[in-house]
């Protein structure tokens, strides 16, 4: 009967799934070709030892996460509305913060697609690159484009941890050894630690899983409880995916094959895939880079774009072709480049390092001073107490990013 409301079993299933599609648009965006590619190069040089890098890195997304989902949760706005709400004209800085390092990043993602499309059937990466653009821009030009972003992300982000299963079961890795280096390190290298949680907590990917909820309605303090058991499985998600695919990179390594991490052309992450598997370990390196690549375009695209709000309110058609426009502008970039993407990846890796502190630091004050924004709700005080100490790391680790960028900038 129209204009019947909707059951509350079928109310939900649809809260249901909008937890499921920020969960793995958070897990998804964490997990990018960067990544895939720092694991392989860590995991040749530090072996098991690196287990504890990714154990301090989960530890580390799990503070930023959980605080940044509850608190836009109850505030009901995206991050750069609540962070103008609490200091006037942060958000706008924020939000071209996170825009300029999304865009950037962007164009490391595609080129990481098409590096896949490359190891899958030999195309030419640039190719490659323009298919998986234009595969994306087609998701975000459907009239269905909320529905499609949510089945795209999981049925890849599911297939991803399926193809790396496979890898680490077949590369038999020293499980028992890698446990216990998760807890007792032979090695604890600080510097490691700063890359993996600016690739894969800072700029975009800290608000991407908070703010499709926002998106979806799952706000309030009604919605709390359920914020925070998705947020923890988002992150318990991210989790088994770095870890996997490290244990399967950690098998090749403790067989005694040796990977390349000096040539120009070094590709370590696709040398043990193919260790394990031969051919057919190349074309599932190349299908989960493209798949870890394709993802963290919509993800990147979708979440930068969201800032965008802070400057003018847009409808959901608006937001689509801006990122839609968004997309096309970063595989333009990528087309026409003179840098190498490896170093424009370095360099965003130390432009998110600055952003991460800036936002969070922002957070942190909000659940500390302004209960206001937050509907009167006095926020969780361990929790706050976690966050300020993140907080006072990733500053450290934000000045640490500096370096890269000055780098870059006068390359």
């Amino acid at each position: 009967m129209a204009g019947t409301a909707p059951s509350p079993s079928a109310a939900q299933a649809t809260a249901r799934g909008g937890f499921m599609a920020a969960i793995f648009l958070m897990a998804t965006s964490a997990i990018g070709p960067g990544f895939i590619t720092q694991t392989a190069t860590f995991t040749a040089t530090l072996g098991a030892a690196f287990a504890f890098a990714i154990l301090a890195s989960i530890i580390i997304d799990f503070v930023v996460q959980l605080n940044i989902w509850r608190i836009t949760a109850l505030t009901g706005r995206n991050a750069s509305d609540t962070a103008n709400a609490a200091i006037p004209g942060a958000g706008y800085l924020l939000a071209v913060l996170v825009l300029i390092g999304g865009l950037a990043f962007n164009v490391g993602n595609i080129a990481g697609a098409g590096l896949g499309m490359n190891a899958m059937f030999g195309l030419d990466p640039k190719i490659g690159g323009g298919l998986s653009a234009l595969l994306a821009i087609g998701i975000f030009l459907s009239h269905r484009a909320g529905l499609l972003l949510d089945r795209a992300i999981i049925g890849l982000g599911l297939l991803m941890i399926g193809m790396v299963t496979v890898v680490a079961l077949s590369s038999n890795p020293p499980v028992g050894e890698a446990l216990r280096q998760t807890v007792m390190p032979e090695v604890i290298d600080f510097a490691t630690i700063t890359t993996i949680v600016g690739g894969t907590v800072g700029g975009y990917i800290t608000y991407s899983g908070a703010h499709r909820l926002l998106d979806k309605g799952l706000v309030g303090e009604r919605n709390l409880a359920a914020v925070t058991r998705a947020s923890l499985t988002g992150i318990l998600v991210t989790g088994v995916m770095r870890y996997v695919l490290f244990l399967a990179i950690l098998g090749v390594v403790a067989s005694g094959v040796t990977l390349d991490l000096a040539s120009q052309a070094a590709n370590p992450a696709a040398q043990a895939f193919a260790a394990v598997l031969g051919d057919w370990g190349m074309r599932i390196f190349g299908l989960v880079l493209w798949a870890a690549a394709l993802t963290s375009v919509i993800g990147a695209a979708y979440t930068s774009v969201s800032f965008l709000t802070v400057f003018s309110p847009m409808t959901t058609r608006s937001r689509n072709i801006a990122t839609v426009v968004f997309i096309a502008i970063s595989l333009a970039v990528y087309l026409s480049l003179g840098t190498a993407p490896a170093a424009i990846l370095v360099f965003v890796g130390g432009f998110n390092g600055l952003i991460l502190p800036i936002g969070l630091t922002i957070f942190t004050y909000v659940g500390f001073a302004r209960s206001d924004l937050m509907g009167g709700h006095r926020y969780n005080r361990p929790l706050l107490a976690a966050s300020a100490i993140v907080c006072i790391m990733t500053w450290y680790m934000g000045y640490r990013s500096i370096g890269p960028i000055f780098a870059f900038l006068g390359t």
